[in-house]
């Protein structure tokens, strides 16, 4: 199977507002897949569908909270009126508010949880029937799950956002069992330290000085870089399931 194979293709993106959702929705269409975007910021969408239509891709804006179930199944409804069965989700939306435990900051781990975890229920649980068919008809399913190096990498101040992650990684590992037999792929994500605007959510000074000190030294990925890794592993052979990638900047130990 070449990039070319993936013309044809129906993915959904979550996250496709800004960072990796975004760079992976641009990447598929380059490649002829059909694009639907899904996250809150309408404007943003409209901008990147039109960025897409004008460079001969298809893509098609759909404003939804993941945090909200009936927003999520509105826009499953939405997209397949307008473009049919999806045989591609990738899961890209996520929030990192790093904090001390001690602050009890409910208000943003009730938000981690809902993005990170919760939403990506609501999506997997809207679109699972689509993979499913679209297996069963001999055809490339794919479900991609971004999750992060804290999933299984502890940092301090961390601790929530990385149990959110590790959650997420571990229903990618178990939905294999589950979607695996029935040929539909899970690939789980894990980026290192990547430039997104995720650090931009950080509201802790601290924090956001060791964030920037990290960059420094280290260097970062570009969210091109995991939307390339997305592209290359949903182009496969059918047959082969890149299951688990770890992706980190050559100087992160």
């Amino acid at each position: 199977m070449s990039y070319a194979d993936l013309a044809g293709r129906t993915a959904l993106v979550t996250g496709a507002a800004s960072g990796m959702g975004a760079a992976t929705a641009r990447a598929l269409a380059a490649h002829g897949t059909r694009v639907a975007l899904v996250a809150r910021r309408t404007d943003r969408l409209a901008g990147l569908a039109d960025e897409i239509t004008a460079t001969g891709g298809t893509a098609l804006p759909v404003a939804a909270d993941v945090t909200d179930e009936k927003a999520v199944r509105a826009a499953a409804d939405r997209v397949h009126d307008a473009y049919g069965r999806v045989d591609l989700v990738v899961g890209a939306a996520g929030v990192m508010l790093p904090n001390p435990v001690e602050a009890a900051r409910t208000d943003e781990w009730h938000r981690m949880i809902d993005t990170n975890l919760t939403g990506a229920l609501h999506v997997i649980g809207a679109f699972t029937p689509d993979l499913l068919a679209a297996a069963a008809d001999g055809a490339p399913a794919d479900l991609v799950t971004v999750s992060s190096i804290g999933a299984h990498v502890p940092f301090p101040q961390y601790a929530v956002y990385g149990a959110t992650k590790s959650a997420l990684t571990y229903l990618a590992q178990s939905l294999r069992t589950e979607l695996g037999p029935r040929d539909v792929r899970v690939t789980n994500i894990e980026p290192g330290l990547t430039d997104t605007e995720l650090a931009g959510h950080v509201d802790n000074p601290e924090l956001v000085g060791q964030l920037d000190g990290m960059f420094g030294a280290l260097g970062g990925l570009s969210a091109e870089d995991i939307a390339d890794l997305v592209t290359y592993t949903v182009s496969r052979p059918r047959h082969v399931n890149l299951r688990q990638i770890v992706a980190l900047p050559t100087r992160q130990a």
